[in-house]
């Protein structure tokens, strides 16, 4: 039941003193999120709703180019870290048991897939195949900031593909960059995928997914034809600087805050090498496995999307993303004519399988309809004593806060969802 009068949905009228972010701001004040301490946020029912809609986008794109969904821990054995060269990362929770064996906090997953395809690949014919998994990571983050932008505790979708050589890693990136594509198409989001660095993660070649917003902490440079992290692009050979701003060419280069949303880096043999990771050809060679990871921020994109589509009254979800299609407003007191129909929408709403939060408390008009639009689902209806007189819904399309065509009361419910569907598909 997604009734509001039982539903924990505890909006703020104020932000967080600290929070400077638009999406920290609106996220708070929407009762999506709540932090429990710095950097560690809970994600609340409405706003876990969210998470998961971007959640089955990216397993429904990666299961469609064969990837296979596991599970790895979190808390791991320190040894392959220390094999890898990334134990004295310092953002690395590293902790001991009561036995004093040394441990760690995974915060991703390298070391652990590459340790069990040691174990379990001996041949080409093994070969290739793609792993992924949603999980916990945990990082030492020295400036936890904005909400879910930049925390010590996050989920993150890290995919691994295990390939006999580098034309096959090329062909899983490919893959990968098609299924990357396709997941920010379909949340909705402006994006750029940019050239970037490698960093601590290392190996041939990387690239990021950057939505331009302003609470970004990256910085891209734009030119036709070209997009990347500016680091990498102050090292590109062609670009000069010109009176203080920066050219590519005969092309002046934009610079634009952004998130990172996602990476995706070609390994090579980085991990495979030091674990062990390693086939038999067709000869009887021994040779390392190729490897390439692929991280995405479930988190990031929702806070990307609250800035990108947020206006003065609060969110604005893009339909992929909204935690309810419909949000329906009641007006009038319970056991009134009026709120008995509003009930009859709600039920009609419910069974024909549209997914509605119903704000059924006992309060004013205006108090509803500014939670509704913090909320920012795509669909407002509300029903009350108008509707009874005029024999419609009112509706507000979220988007521009447009007010559309009214929707039947009290024809067939056959007709309200036909036309609640229509207006649903025309949306953004």
């Amino acid at each position: 039941m997604t009734r509001l009068s039982n539903y924990l949905l505890p909006t703020e009228k104020q932000a967080p003193a600290d929070a400077e972010a638009i999406s920290h701001k609106l996220m708070v004040r929407a009762g999506l999120i709540r932090q429990m301490g710095t950097g560690m946020w809970t994600w609340l029912p409405a706003g876990w709703r969210v998470h998961q809609r971007v959640v089955n986008i990216i397993r429904e794109e990666l299961d469609g180019i064969g990837a296979q969904e596991m599970l790895m821990p979190v808390l791991q054995p320190a040894e392959p870290w220390r094999k890898t060269g990334r134990l004295d990362i310092e953002e690395l929770f590293k902790l001991q048991d009561r036995k004093g064996s040394e441990l760690v906090l995974a915060m991703t997953h390298e070391e652990a897939v590459t340790f069990h395809v040691a174990q379990i690949v001996r041949s080409y014919r093994d070969l290739p195949f793609t792993l992924y998994h949603f999980q916990v990571k945990e990082r030492d983050e020295p400036r936890p900031r904005a909400g879910v932008l930049r925390t010590r505790e996050f989920i993150m979708k890290d995919s691994y593909s295990f390939d006999r050589d580098q034309a096959g890693l090329e062909e899983s990136y490919a893959l990968h960059i098609g299924a990357y594509d396709r997941i920010m198409q379909r949340t909705g989001l402006r994006f750029y995928r940019v050239e970037s660095d490698v960093g601590m993660m290392g190996g041939l070649g990387a690239d990021e997914y950057m939505a331009p917003c302003a609470a970004g902490e990256d910085q891209v440079a734009l030119a036709p034809g070209y997009a990347a992290n500016v680091e990498v692009a102050l090292r590109h050979t062609d670009i000069r600087e010109v009176d203080g701003g920066y050219a590519l060419g005969d092309q002046p280069l934009t610079i634009e805050p952004a998130i990172e949303i996602g990476n995706i880096f070609k390994l090579g043999t980085r991990y495979s090498e030091p674990l062990g990771a390693s086939f038999l050809d067709e000869s009887g060679s021994e040779r390392p496995i190729w490897m390439g990871c692929y991280g995405i921020g479930p988190a990031r994109i929702v806070a990307a999307a609250v800035e990108q589509f947020a206006d003065e009254h609060g969110i604005s979800w893009p339909r992929s993303l909204a935690p309810f299609a419909v949000h329906l407003i009641a007006l009038g007191k319970p056991g009134s004519p009026e709120r008995e129909a509003c009930d009859g929408v709600y039920e009609t709403l419910r069974a024909g399988g549209v997914e509605v939060l119903y704000d059924d408390r006992e309060g004013q008009p205006g108090e509803k309809f500014a939670d509704a639009e913090l909320l920012g689902c795509p669909l407002r209806l509300t029903a009350g004593r108008k509707s009874l007189e005029s024999g419609e819904i009112e509706v507000q399309l979220r988007r521009g806060r447009q007010q559309a065509a009214g929707l039947p009361l009290g024809g067939s419910p056959e007709a309200l969802l036909r036309a609640v569907d229509e207006l649903w598909r025309s949306l953004p």
